[in-house]
């Protein structure tokens, strides 16, 4: 029986930094406002010139050279993003493949917020486990710098780029599989995360970018409340239907949204400080990216080994949801 095991893991971190204190000049609040609301204190903004498949390449080329394969070895890449370079095609996966000297693979972008990097990884266990493909890799790449209002301080305080991409490969080693990964949206709560503009709902016109609506918009409240019950509720699903507690688990990395979800969210799993991994105050939300992105530095702080059990779990507009139970599985 073949299986999809999660080889490596790699990311980018763009180069300019944005302080809390920057945003002081930029627009009204202040960085106790921020850290007590958020717990971001910087968070990363690429370059005018670097676009998200820019991002994503840099985190791939990472990922892939962890993996010990090489660009050719590929078989499919699947990119989640809410900020690709191009509006409607090419697909920022198609990009990033043609930036590797990749081609005659299927590429394809998934839009599923902040829960894209869950989303990638579902379709490309199903992918492996119906024999599809090989080796794929999935990329969370995200410019949101581009479609941030920075005039609007209750969105423009908590979001940065960045990328973070991995490999996820077949296996005959059951203990080296992927054990679970579980997807879920509902539109009901569209509007509470919303890029209202631009799209055929609301065409791009004079009056739309006027208004900014090719922004995101957010009602943050409201947004916390469902979050938080939801991962909550999510994760303890999974769990249980895997009959894995919550002690077993090594490494909580969930969406990097904000401190107070996440910490809402360990309180009630009970989880202990160091099965936690957050990285929010240090990168902000990056959206589709900010789970591959924490992931990674658990990596080069040499803190993630081969085995170690990870617990996923992400939130996002739409809402989607998503959780998943993997071991770390490197070829060696």
């Amino acid at each position: 029986m073949v299986y999809a095991a999660f080889r490596s893991v790699g990311s980018y971190i763009p180069k300019n930094i944005l302080t809390n204190e920057d945003l002081e000049k930029i627009v009204d609040t202040s960085d106790e406002w921020i850290t007590k609301r958020t717990g971001i204190k910087t968070r990363y903004i690429a370059d005018k010139e670097e676009s998200t498949s820019d991002l994503g390449l840099k985190a791939a080329k990472v990922a892939i050279e962890r993996a010990r394969i090489n660009e050719n070895d590929l078989d499919m890449i699947i990119c989640a993003t809410i900020s690709p370079d191009f509006f409607c095609m090419p697909s920022t996966a198609c990009m990033i493949g043609k930036k590797l000297g990749v081609s005659n693979i299927p590429s394809f972008d998934i839009s599923a917020a902040c829960s894209g990097f869950i989303y990638a990884l579902a379709m490309a266990k199903s992918f492996i486990e119906s024999n599809m493909a090989k080796n794929i890799l999935i990329v969370g790449a995200e410019k949101l710098s581009a479609i941030v209002d920075y005039s609007d301080r209750t969105t423009c305080v908590l979001f940065g780029d960045g990328a973070g991409a991995a490999i996820i490969s077949a296996t005959e080693k059951k203990e080296e599989a992927i054990i679970d990964v579980n997807i879920s949206a509902d539109g009901k709560y569209h509007d509470y995360l919303i890029t209202p503009g631009c799209g055929t709902n609301n065409p791009c016109s004079e009056e739309a970018i006027k208004e900014h609506a090719c922004f995101m918009k957010m009602k943050g409240n409201e947004t916390f409340k469902v979050a938080v019950k939801t991962l909550t509720n999510d994760v303890i699903d999974i769990l249980k239907k895997n009959g894995i507690k919550s002690e077993n688990i090594d490494h909580f990395i969930p969406h990097q949204a904000n401190y107070r979800i996440l910490n809402a969210v360990a309180n009630a799993l009970k989880l202990k400080d160091e099965q936690v991994v957050m990285t929010v105050s240090k990168y902000g939300n990056t959206s589709s990216a900010s789970i591959p992105m924490a992931m990674s530095d658990l990596y080069e702080q040499n803190r993630l080994k081969k085995g170690d059990l990870m617990l996923l779990d992400a939130f996002g507009g739409g809402f989607t949801w998503g959780s998943a139970i993997v071991p770390f599985s490197p070829f060696n």
